[in-house]
C-alpha cells in the first residue's frame, strides 16, 4: 500500500519548511546574501541540514523562492501604491517610488540584496522578474495616464522600466553606504527621497508639445 501523508504530517511538513524559508531571509535581511548558507540556515531554523534538503534541491533554490517572497512583498507595496485611484498619474507613480525608496533605506541590507548584491543565477533571475513586475506597474498606470490624455503618448514600457532602473540605480550608492556605515535606517536620506519623487514628477508630466517635434527640432 503507498504511504499517504496524513493532514497532521502535512502541516507538520508546511511548518517546517516555512520555518526553513524564515531563517533564510533573517539571515539575508540581517547579513546579506553572501552570509548566507545552508547550514548556518538548519542551524538557525532549529532543524538538520538534510531537512533543509528534503524541501530545497539546493541552497539556490531554497535562496531563490526566498527572493522571490521577499521581491513580492515589495512589489505589491508599489502596485498598492501606484494603482491607488485618487490622485493623478505622476503623482501615483511618484507616491510608488517615494515608498519603494523609503522601504529601501529602512531595510538597507536586504534592499541591497535584492536589487545589487551578486547572487547565483537562480536568483538572479528573481530579481529580473522583480524588476519586470516594477516595470508592469508603472506601465499600466501611465497607461491610464495617456487613455485619459493626462499625459501625453508613450511607450509606457519603455517609460516604465527608465523609471524602474533610475529608483535602483538612485539607491543603490546610498545602500552600500549605510551598510558600509553600519546604518540601519533610513534618517539622513530625506533629500534623496525628495529628489526621486520630483524626479518622477518631472518624468511623466505631460508634455505641452509632442516630443519627437521637440527632438526633430
Amino acid at each position: 500500500m503507498a504511504y499517504r501523508p496524513t493532514e497532521r504530517t502535512e502541516a507538520r511538513r508546511r511548518e517546517t519548511r516555512q520555518r526553513i524559508l524564515t531563517a533564510a531571509h533573517d539571515q539575508v535581511a540581517e547579513a546579506g546574501y553572501g552570509s548566507a548558507s545552508v547550514q548556518g540556515v538548519a542551524a538557525r531554523a532549529g532543524v538538520a541540514t538534510g531537512t533543509v534538503y528534503r524541501h530545497f534541491d539546493s541552497k539556490a533554490a531554497l535562496f531563490a523562492e526566498v527572493f522571490r517572497e521577499a521581491a513580492q512583498r515589495e512589489l505589491d507595496v508599489v502596485a498598492s501604491v501606484a494603482e491607488r485611484p485618487g490622485p493623478s498619474v505622476a503623482r501615483r507613480i511618484a507616491a510608488a517610488g517615494e515608498a519603494f525608496a523609503r522601504r529601501a533605506l529602512a531595510a538597507p541590507t536586504l534592499a541591497y540584496a535584492l536589487l545589487a548584491e551578486p547572487v547565483d543565477p537562480a536568483v538572479e533571475a528573481e530579481r529580473l522578474r522583480l524588476r519586470r513586475g516594477h516595470r508592469e506597474v508603472y506601465a499600466r498606470v501611465l497607461d491610464e495616464g495617456v487613455a485619459s490624455g493626462e499625459l501625453s503618448p508613450m511607450d509606457t514600457g519603455v517609460v516604465g522600466a527608465a523609471l524602474v532602473g533610475a529608483f535602483a540605480e538612485a539607491l543603490v550608492g546610498p545602500l552600500s553606504q549605510d551598510l558600509a556605515l553600519g546604518n540601519k535606517g533610513a534618517q539622513g536620506h530625506e533629500t534623496l527621497i525628495a529628489s526621486l519623487v520630483q524626479f518622477s514628477l518631472n518624468a511623466v508630466h505631460k508634455e505641452e508639445s509632442d516630443v519627437r517635434d521637440h527632438i526633430a527640432a
